[in-house]
């Protein structure tokens, strides 16, 4: 693998590494939403943000949509931005939802048919 760059947790190509403490992933489907990027903000031990994360990962990979998970324990900007709304998700940048994710509303956000 070439340096600075991450594999995806997908098994798929290497995604250009973000800034430390950032993982991301790639839908399983290959992506029917290339465009799109969800970020979830957390930090270890957070159930809320193992909550999120369980949502986070089953709406992407049903909708093709790419995400990314970061730290906030290892991002200092991050930190103090959202340190006491986490886990937050962002969509295209964009704050979407904090403390509690919601499928429905995740899923409409990123335009889901029928949602």
């Amino acid at each position: 693998m070439t340096p600075g760059r991450r594999r995806s947790d997908a098994g798929g190509p290497a995604e250009p590494a973000g800034p430390p403490g950032t993982t991301r992933r790639e839908s399983p489907t290959g992506g029917e939403h290339p465009d799109r990027l969800v970020t979830l903000i957390g930090k270890p031990g957070c159930h809320l943000c193992d909550d999120a994360r369980a949502t986070v990962e089953a709406v992407c990979a049903d909708l093709g949509v790419r995400w990314e998970e970061r730290d906030i324990t290892r991002e200092p900007e991050l930190h103090e931005e959202y340190w006491e709304q986490i886990p937050v998700v962002l969509i295209d940048g964009r704050q979407h939802d904090f403390w509690r994710v919601r499928e429905d509303r995740l899923r409409a956000a990123l335009g889901a048919p029928g949602s």
